[in-house]
């Protein structure tokens, strides 16, 4: 069946830019060959031609799709962890339009023109949501950053810990400056996982503990680690001012008062966190359930609102997934060995109810959340022309939303590939029930989700 096409678009709540809540007016979006060309107050009646569409869903709400500007989707090398036909239907299922693909845990990752160039292969037909990509900073390859940014990717990631796969080792300060050096003039940012031991010597053994007790991991990634990161990035900007640096996933509120005073200074820093960690806390885990795990930890429900304070103060930026899933052997789940399992939350699809269930409780709005998950990680992937907000000139990716509605986290809404979640069995509030990718149907819950439908979606 040939995709639905908008033509016109009208509701009674339309998220629109800048606003603080929604439009209390009827408002009628314009679409011409995949863009929004028109924004009026009006409605128009119901009527299909052919496969043209001008419709009206009445008082749901019309968001703009979101961007996920941190998904792991691993293909090609891993794709029985997770793969582009799979993980972007999980994307599309929860209103999320665009994904910004992490450069690991390919294999190859995305370290060399080459390396993308096989990426970019194996992505191609298979997308139901528009997929860019980051690029990977590791030791030796400061030389194929220029040709990377030139060919399209829109940023650099990088650990100051090991990352947990051998293909993609951390770097040292001296690698940095090496890489800081050749980025300081291109228009991109270099990301961070930041983690930072204060030795570089190992730790001396410690008694066995408990490695099914989540204390017992939570103390072996301590708030410190991102503190000591984060002293290191900030010093490093001191020197190349003129390169935006970034802090993936960040976890901890101990580090608050350094972004806070990076940002006074005027440095050009910015920081994500994400949904786990502003909807889960340590104090509610269980011992021997792994599908918690991930690196920087989940910490405390003091740590939790602290984070809820600075993502609605401004320090933090805007609010990502990290999708980082692996095969469930992995996970360990029939010894609960938290230590020895993968470290990754699977949530794809799940954002926008997870942060409005919990954002409410908070007093943040949906024009907030738009701009935490839409406008703010388009802009950071340098995507802010055309994606982000329902403006003119941008790509019609729309989202029918209603906002009532509640439901419980199962297997069965898992369109990811690994079907395992720390937020299965929760009630979360807020149902996608359509969604348009560039004015053209991908997604209708109504109509059994993806069926009859083909992906629209394009490497951008």
């Amino acid at each position: 069946m040939a995709a639905l096409r908008l033509r016109q678009i009208s509701s009674q709540n339309v998220v629109l830019p800048d606003a603080d809540t929604p439009q209390a007016a009827v408002i009628t979006i314009n679409i011409n060959t995949g863009r929004i060309v028109d924004i009026k107050k009006g409605i128009n009646a119901n009527v299909t031609e052919g496969d043209v569409q001008v419709i009206d869903v009445g008082d749901k709400f019309i968001l703009p799709g979101a961007v996920d500007a941190h998904v792991h989707l691993n293909e090609p090398g891993r794709t029985d962890w997770e793969g582009f036909w799979t993980g972007t239907r999980a994307a599309i299922s929860g209103g999320i339009t665009t994904v910004v693909d992490m450069p690991l845990n390919s294999i190859p990752p995305t370290t060399t023109l080459e390396n993308f160039n096989a990426k970019r292969a194996s992505a191609d037909g298979q997308c139901w949501a528009d997929v860019a990509f980051w690029g990977g900073a590791i030791p030796g390859n400061q030389k194929d950053l220029k040709l990377l940014v030139a060919a399209g990717v829109k940023g650099f990631k990088c650990f100051l810990i090991e990352s947990g796969v051998e293909e993609f080792p951390c770097v040292t300060e001296n690698d940095l400056h090496s890489h800081m050096k050749e980025l300081q003039d291109e228009s991109t940012v270099l990301l961070f996982h930041a983690e930072l031991e204060e030795s570089p010597h190992p730790i001396a053994a410690q008694p066995p503990s408990d490695c099914t007790s989540y204390e017992t991991f939570l103390s072996s990634r301590p708030e410190s680690l991102e503190v000591n990161a984060i002293s290191l990035i900030t010093r490093l900007q001191e020197k190349y001012p003129s390169l935006r640096c970034h802090i993936v996933h960040l976890s901890s509120s101990s580090a608050l008062p350094l972004i806070r005073a990076a940002k006074a200074r005027g440095l050009k820093l910015t920081v994500e966190t994400c949904f786990h960690y502003l909807c889960l806390s340590a104090d509610t885990i269980p011992n021997g359930h792994p599908e918690f795990k991930c690196c920087p930890p989940i910490r405390g429900r003091p740590n939790k609102e602290l984070l809820w304070q600075a993502l609605m103060d401004g320090t933090i930026d805007f609010v990502v997934s990290d999708h980082s899933p692996c095969v469930n052997e992995l996970k360990k789940l029939d010894d609960g060995d938290i230590l020895a399992a993968w470290g990754g939350i699977n949530s794809l699809g799940l954002g926008l109810s997870l942060i409005w269930t919990e954002g409410k409780k908070r007093g943040a709005t949906i024009c907030q959340i738009m701009r935490w998950i839409s406008r703010k990680t388009a802009e950071h992937a340098g995507l802010s022309a055309t994606k982000g907000m329902i403006a003119i000139g941008h790509d019609a990716d729309l989202v029918v939303w209603d906002p009532e509605t509640e439901f419980k986290v199962s297997k069965e809404r898992f369109y990811f590939k690994n079907k395992l979640s720390a937020f299965e069995g929760m009630v979360l509030r807020g149902v996608v029930l359509q969604v348009f990718l560039r004015g053209s149907l991908v997604y209708d819950s109504v109509r059994n989700g993806f069926d009859e439908l083909t992906p629209q979606g394009k490497l951008l």
